[in-house]
């Protein structure tokens, strides 16, 4: 079983039903310690990152207390921006800190063309390395954003696309994996996203 992260930033019923449609089975744990049972956590979201201010204290330890056993972790969209050190967009709100780096607004780093946020619709993919989360995708896969800020590249990119810069789209860390599209709604291609991870958390 795979537990769906509710911490009220996130749309549970299209993910879940992502999930369903691969034939995976999700639940959504009302407490930290029913996160102990589970194959795999995910945590979805949209919206501003001060939402995560509600994965604190005992949802923060039980979620790294699975991921040092081993079971893999995929963030989605806000989800994934979590899982790095901490965003602009607030601050004061640390992230989860299992990867490296900082998230951005779109279009302000130095270099960046100028664009429109948020950044809504279908883009393609480039991979930059293997990985299992990416297996069966490839450069030129269509997925579906939705965000303002971003995930920096690092060695930890998996696979990036470009909205005035370039950023992480598909990033993995040993069993750690986010991805700032939302596989839920990319059709196809998202559901392979997913697969990968149902096959990580097996």
């Amino acid at each position: 079983m795979i537990a769906l992260i509710d911490y009220g930033a996130g749309n549970l019923t299209s993910v879940r039903k992502a999930f369903a449609a691969i034939g995976a089975s999700v639940f959504v744990p009302a407490s930290p310690a029913d996160v102990e049972p589970a194959a795999g956590i995910v945590v979805p979201g949209v919206g501003h990152f001060a939402a995560t201010r509600a994965l604190v204290g005992e949802w923060v330890e039980a979620i790294l207390a699975r991921v040092g056993e081993g079971r893999p972790l995929l963030g989605i969209c806000l989800g994934m921006q979590w899982l790095f050190e901490g965003s602009d967009e607030a601050p004061d709100c640390p992230g989860l800190g299992v990867l490296a780096g900082r998230c951005f607004r779109l279009g302000r780093q130095e270099g960046a063309t100028p664009v429109k946020v948020p950044h809504v619709g279908w883009n393609a993919i480039e991979m930059r390395r293997e990985s299992s989360m990416a297996d069966g995708l490839r450069t030129g896969a269509q997925m579906y954003f939705t965000h303002s800020f971003a995930a920096p590249v690092t060695s930890d990119t998996v696979a990036v696309t470009e909205h005035g810069e370039s950023f992480a789209a598909v990033v993995q860390h040993g069993q750690v994996a986010g991805v700032q599209f939302h596989p839920e709604k990319s059709g196809e291609a998202g559901l392979q996203i997913l697969r990968n991870f149902v096959e990580l958390a097996k």
